[in-house]
């Protein structure tokens, strides 16, 4: 018996092995009204990625803030999407996302512009691995909401290899003539 814990003990550990990385963006005390006094709990906002491409959030609700920040990192990994990033530093194109009142607008940058995005979407962004963006948020500020908007509209992301297997063509024949001249050039 001892000999199979042996077994599952350094097995577990693989499977968490994917470095994810977190980000705790909003914590809410909430407290409810009982006969003897008040009742605290605790609600938390994560944002996990693994800055390649990865990105996902959970919300997680407990007694304790430990807990409810763990429970939110589960839930984060759980719903993971996968976003296709140009260079691997910034995003294909431009996009808005939206959800319920907030509204989040993307842009691609130029290397060395830097993350520039308040507070919800600038940990997105960082978990993601982005490292050149222009975002701006319009209409809600509330951290749930933006952080949907902005996955929205990360959703939304062609990469020019998937619009050109939809399409049944080339990457050469999506791209413009002096965005497929560079990669040659490089080359």
């Amino acid at each position: 018996m001892a000999e199979r814990e042996n077994r599952r003990g350094p097995r577990r550990e693989r499977e968490e092995a994917p470095e994810f990385a977190d980000r705790l963006v909003a914590i809410n005390r909430v407290s409810k009204t009982v006969k003897g006094g008040k009742r605290f709990g605790f609600a938390a906002l994560v944002v996990v990625g693994d800055q390649k491409g990865r990105v996902g959030f959970g919300k997680g609700k407990a007694k304790e803030v430990p807990e409810a920040i763990r429970k939110a990192t589960e839930q984060a990994k759980r719903q993971m999407i996968r976003v296709a990033l140009k260079e691997g530093r910034t995003l294909h194109h431009d996009m808005e996302g939206r959800h319920g009142a907030g509204k989040v607008v993307m842009r691609t940058a130029p290397e060395g512009t830097g993350i520039i995005a308040g507070g919800p979407m600038r940990a997105v962004f960082e978990m993601l691995g982005v490292k050149d963006v222009v975002s701006k948020s319009i209409g809600s500020q509330n951290p749930y909401n933006m952080i949907r908007a902005t996955l929205d509209g990360l959703k939304k992301e062609a990469s020019p290899r998937s619009v050109a297997a939809r399409r049944g063509k080339k990457v050469a024949d999506i791209l413009r003539k002096e965005e497929a001249a560079a990669p040659a050039e490089e080359a």
